[in-house]
C-alpha cells in the first residue's frame, strides 16, 4: 500500500492530499529516511511524522485497504 493512503486509512493524517503534501515537504520519514507518497508500506516499518515542533513515531502492525474508525488504531503502535 502507498504511504499516503496508509496515513489516511490509519487516520494518522486526516486527508490523503494532506498526507501527500507532508511527504513532498519531507516531513514524513519511513524507516528513518525521507519518503515519497508512493513509497510502499508493509508491516514492521517505522513511520515518523514531523508536525512543527512535535514528532509522532509509530510502527506499522498491519496494512489494510479499508478499516472502520474504531479499529484504525490497531494498524499501528506508538513508539
Amino acid at each position: 500500500m502507498r504511504l499516503d493512503k496508509y496515513l489516511k486509512v490509519s487516520r494518522l493524517i486526516k486527508r490523503r492530499t494532506v498526507a501527500n503534501e507532508a511527504c513532498d515537504a519531507g516531513r514524513v520519514l519511513l524507516n528513518d529516511k525521507p519518503a515519497r507518497a508512493s513509497a510502499p508500506v508493509k508491516a514492521g516499518d517505522k513511520i515518523e511524522i514531523l508536525f512543527g515542533t512535535k514528532s509522532v513515531k509509530v510502527e506499522v502492525l498491519d496494512v489494510q485497504e479499508t478499516v472502520r474508525k474504531e479499529s484504525a488504531q490497531e494498524l499501528y503502535r506508538y513508539i
